[in-house]
């Protein structure tokens, strides 16, 4: 186990808490909201001292879908360095609702961070998977009927 030393800036903030033991991501709760021009940014009143050789990393929790939000940088990323007040930032999908103050708006799960070295070489090995990307994987299996399902799919609106 690792200790994370924590501070709060505001009367309103909470302790990072799981709802199960077992759960990933500890609930940061929302103790100001600012409305900008194009998103919502809520302040949590808390400062975090994440560990050297570990990472912070902040999700929108799954209440999100209930929301007209969504998390402007997709995943928050909280290095050991950084001392600043956790903030989070959401694009209004539309003029629906929005989280309160004191309610659970993000999660924050800390992760271990392995030493890389990058080594620049000539030509990458080979693999089964190539240079495929952007949902290129599991579409050759896929039935005559189910391809022509695809085809048809009337592209998502948002």
């Amino acid at each position: 186990m690792i200790n994370v030393k924590f501070q709060k800036t505001s009367e309103l903030a909470h302790k990072p808490v799981k709802a199960n033991e077992t759960d990933a991501g500890f609930d940061l709760f929302a103790t100001e909201v600012e409305m900008k021009e194009n998103y919502l940014q809520y302040k949590t009143g808390l400062k975090v001292m994440i560990p050297e050789g570990y990472v912070g990393l902040l999700f929108p929790r799954s209440s999100v879908t209930k929301r007209d939000l969504m998390l402007k940088n997709s995943v928050g990323i909280i290095d050991s360095g950084y001392r600043g007040e956790i903030m989070l930032r959401f694009h209004r999908t539309q003029k629906g609702k929005i989280y309160d103050i004191g309610e659970r708006l993000g999660q924050l799960v800390i992760m271990p961070i392995p030493q890389v070295n990058f080594e620049e070489v000539r030509e990458l090995e080979k693999s089964e998977r190539g240079e495929g990307g952007f949902g290129s994987t599991g579409n050759s299996d896929l039935s005559e009927s189910e391809e022509d399902y695809l085809r048809r799919k009337q592209p998502t609106r948002f």
